[in-house]
């Protein structure tokens, strides 16, 4: 694949996940959050500037959200539910899979699930 093709391919998966579905999160090793897809805005309330500015805790708020993130951290992935907290205050089940993942030689982690109470 040349570079031409292989921009396209990612602009059109940058887009198709942008616009799908899953609700899509994207943290740092800090808990921060550096990505998040527009899904995971409009179900939670948020704008995508206020949700870069939070961390994974600020909206999973749940007593084991940060054990589970440590552990995640530690395993390379997990696979879960847990709730998330809208702007508003509303807690929503959100069924997850999460993984590590290289991209510019910055260590992430991707979150992809759906929301049950949608």
């Amino acid at each position: 694949m040349g570079a031409a093709e292989a921009l396209i391919q990612t602009a059109l998966v940058g887009e198709a996940v942008d616009a799908g579905p899953a609700l899509v999160f994207v943290a740092d090793e800090e808990m921060q959050y550096v990505a998040v897809n527009q899904c995971a805005c409009d179900t939670l309330g948020y704008s995508r500037e206020e949700l870069l500015r939070l961390h994974v805790t600020d909206v999973a708020r749940g007593r084991t959200s940060s054990t589970e993130y440590d552990e995640m951290l530690a395993r390379g992935s997990r696979t879960g539910v847990s709730t998330l907290t809208t702007k508003d205050g509303r807690e929503l089940t959100f069924e997850y899979r999460a993984t590590q993942t290289r991209v510019a030689g910055l260590l992430l982690f991707v979150a992809i699930g759906f929301v049950a109470d949608r």
